[in-house]
């Protein structure tokens, strides 16, 4: 239950919902444990009709409005009025009970039920945006599929919770405290023999839902695995196929599906006992009280109505579903519980990138230094910079050029504060990157990573993604300077067409230009480009190259590739060797040197020559 406290917060925010639902609640029980006392009203009011019936000495204590309604008849009806016209009236009046009770058991519905709801709402949204600022480490270690299992069905076990079982759970407390009160007034002896197998009851409940509580949080684990298996599948299944492994991946998902089925129809067939055990108590409870009441009616008449039987008969019969109602509870707590401490995991998460207290806000021009850098990935234990120094002046064109691993992707990672320096520090316009408002930071950077990602939406809102507000011809000339318009246009949709999942109705170098259209449409000083021309060929590579003119004039460019792009001028080129630069230069310098970058060239040139 601990885990649950987390919940306290939105129980306050939606505090007016929940106490008038629960004094629905009780007005509802009230006019339940009425009829009862009707009942056995007329139970005892038919018996003096008969011949040798034998008149109770002992006053009945009914509630206040069951006194008045007696008062009434007695008051209102001769002494030996018609059996059948109290009947009547006895049965309207627990008739107008059950339709009161209807009606204010609708409305706690409307009032608890509904509030769930509101907080399940809240918290979807809660995790949502704390998945968000958690940092890139974390993804790197957490799978997509729990992820979405988390937020999808522990966040749906934790509204069972929230709604059914907080409603069930006052109802239980209501109802069990107005039947034991009327109960005891009526005959306390009674009352301890009927409700003596409760104890035994509450064991029961305790031992069972300890099992459920840990086989729901295996199931709910089970179930995590077995949606990262289906994702996975769904986003690779063009992989699966080239390999011809659908059987194999078929195999791997039933052997997860089967540990689940086990899992679920062990703690199935632990409830399948429990319910049954519940009902077999409040069976016994009515034998008792059938039994002892019978006794106490034979033996002394003056103590017992056959009355006072009844009414404890409906009383238990009205307990069964409350009391059944137990373990239901406790089970959905129980899950709740469990779902809650996998959310809580999260929840407790700090992103390792974070805002300092107070940020400093800049202009950024493109004036960059990395002093010293050293960079470790903290889940790899990759050393991917080492010593690392560099420094960018505003308006400069730079060329990072390495082999695959060398570290040139982190320079961008860093620069962006997806991740901070293990050691050494980075400054943008004479600020170390650290005391900058990331928000900030981020929207001043125009990005082309090196993965391209597309989202299932049109070609035109994929573009348009990182501005606030942009109109169709900004759209349609960004898209013009990544050489992309003239394939977009022959669309059926144009730039009203839908993209898959990931792009996946798209070849890859359309996929590589829409990404570099969505960084040009956002016009700022920095401009990082990620080995984003890997898929293109070389045509359509050069087009692009030379609309970066225009678009790069008067703006820092750093170009992440391992290809030599001669036909574009750079200030300054660094090649990366191990996560260290070990040239550096212009392009005719770094020919000059005739080290690995004019090694590098050479091939290249051999490669594009017999590509001709």
């Amino acid at each position: 239950m601990k885990h649950l406290k987390v919940l306290n917060k939105y129980f306050w925010k939606y505090r007016v919902r929940l106490g008038i639902g629960a004094i629905f609640i009780v007005i509802s029980n009230y006019f339940a444990v009425l009829a009862p006392q009707v009942t056995g009203f007329i139970i005892d009011y038919v018996q003096k009709n008969f011949e040798g019936y034998h008149l109770s000495k002992k006053q009945h204590d009914y509630d206040p409005i069951v006194q008045q309604f007696i008062y009434g008849i007695e008051k209102h009806l001769p002494a030996r009025a018609d059996v059948f016209q109290v009947v009547i009236l006895c049965g309207i009046v627990i008739l107008v009970l059950a339709l009161l009770r209807g009606f204010f058991m609708f409305l706690m519905r409307q009032t608890i039920i509904v509030m769930s709801r509101h907080i399940e709402y809240d918290q979807k949204n809660e995790v949502f945006q704390h998945y968000q600022q958690l940092d890139t480490a974390f993804y790197k270690t957490h799978s997509t599929g729990d992820l979405m299992s988390r937020m999808a069905e522990d966040v749906s076990r934790v509204r069972m919770f929230t709604g059914p079982s907080i409603m069930y759970l006052i109802n239980l407390i209501a109802l069990i405290s107005l039947s034991v009160f009327f109960m005891l007034k009526r005959d306390a002896e009674l009352t301890i023999y009927v409700l003596a197998p409760l104890p035994v009851l509450a064991i029961t409940i305790y031992y069972v839902n300890t099992i459920i509580n840990k086989k729901s949080e295996r199931i709910q684990a089970l179930l995590a695995s077995l949606t990262t298996n289906a994702q996975e599948s769904y986003s690779g299944i063009r992989v699966i196929k080239s390999f011809v492994q659908e059987k194999a991946m078929l195999g791997f998902f039933e052997n997860n599906s089967e540990e689940y089925k086990k899992n679920a129809i062990s703690l199935a067939k632990v409830e399948s006992l429990y319910f049954p055990s519940m009902a077999l108590l409040i069976g016994l409870s009515t034998l008792i009280t059938i039994m002892i009441g019978g006794i106490y009616y034979i033996n002394s008449p003056d103590r017992i109505t056959l009355g006072t039987i009844t009414e404890f008969i409906i009383y238990i019969n009205m307990l069964t579903f409350p009391v059944s109602a137990i373990g239901w509870t406790a089970s959905m707590i129980q899950r709740a519980a469990a779902s809650q401490k996998r959310l809580n995991e999260f929840l407790k998460t700090k992103p390792g990138i974070q805002n300092p207290p107070i940020t400093k806000n800049i202009i950024l021009e493109g004036n960059i230094n990395f002093n010293h850098v050293d960079f470790i990935y903290p889940h790899t234990g990759i050393h991917a910079l080492k010593d690392f120094n560099l420094k960018i002046k505003k308006g400069q064109k730079i060329a990072v050029v390495g082999r695959t691993g060398s570290g040139k992707s982190t320079i961008a990672q860093l620069l962006l504060r997806m991740y901070d320096a293990t050691k050494g520090n980075i400054e943008l316009e004479g600020v170390e990157i650290r005391q900058l408002d990331i928000k900030r930071l981020r929207e001043e950077i125009s990005y082309v990573p090196q993965d391209v990602f597309l989202f299932s939406d049109t070609v035109e809102n994929n573009i348009s993604f990182g501005i606030k507000e942009g109109t169709f011809r900004t759209v349609e000339k960004a898209s013009m300077q990544a050489s992309v318009h003239n394939e977009i246009s022959r669309f059926d949709q144009q730039y009203k067409t839908m993209i898959g999942e990931r792009g996946v109705t798209l070849s890859g170098g359309q996929k590589q230009r829409i990404s570099i259209a969505r960084a040009l449409i956002k016009e700022h000083g920095l401009v990082i480009f990620d080995d984003c021309l890997s898929a293109v060929d070389a045509k359509t590579e050069n087009e692009i190259i030379s609309n970066l003119y225009e678009y790069l004039e008067n703006k820092t460019a750093i170009i992440i590739t391992h290809r030599i792009f001669s036909l574009f001028h750079f200030d300054k080129i660094v090649v990366i060797e191990d996560g260290e630069i070990v040239e550096e230069g212009t392009h005719e310098n770094l020919l000059n040197q005739n080290g690995y970058y004019a090694e590098l060239y050479n091939r290249q040139q051999e490669q594009d020559a017999q590509s001709r």
